[in-house]
């Protein structure tokens, strides 16, 4: 049988132990780092690329478009080198990158968003090059999209930030 100190002492050394292996250990639901390339969007109003990983490189570009789709082609550390719709590439903190998932409109000319999958669905509105909205599912070469709740189908090959990247 354990003394009262005893015991007091190893529940102090346990506690100290989980205390340590919270504040250096990686939390088990942490999801690892997926592989690239693959598809993000900026989450904030306000973006930095970067020429490089750090706060000490450069500012290349400063993005003032909340859900922009970019495509994340390596990471290091706690940056991403991404690439914009229009092929300009840098580095940006992770912190400023979310999931959900979203497309651009590209292409020359104003793009049709239809009611349905299909070019004989009725045309509800024509979006410009440029736009972006919340990307929904994608079939038969059609995705569902959400321009400010102007929600419609645009065909797959109109849409940057869709299909594999």
């Amino acid at each position: 049988m354990s003394s009262p100190r005893m015991f007091s002492a190893a529940r102090v050394a346990a506690a100290s132990l989980l205390v340590l292996a919270a504040h250096y250990a990686v939390p088990l639901t942490a999801a690892p780092d997926r592989k690239p390339p693959y598809w993000q969007s900026l989450k904030a109003d306000e973006v930095n690329m970067r020429v490089g990983p750090g706060e000490d490189y450069g500012i290349r570009f400063v993005y003032h478009r909340r859900h922009l789709p970019v495509k994340i082609l390596r990471i290091k550390e706690n940056w991403r080198f991404v690439e914009d719709p229009d092929g300009v590439r840098g580095w940006m903190v992770i912190n400023f990158l979310g999931n959900e998932r979203t497309a651009s409109v590209r292409g020359s000319g104003p793009a049709e968003m239809r009611s349905g999958g299909s070019d004989s669905a009725g045309l509800l509105w024509k979006i410009a090059p440029g736009a972006v909205g919340k990307l929904g599912d994608c079939g038969n070469g059609w995705c569902k999209l959400d321009i400010d709740r102007h929600v419609g189908y645009v065909r797959q090959d109109r849409l940057w930030g869709v299909g594999q990247p």
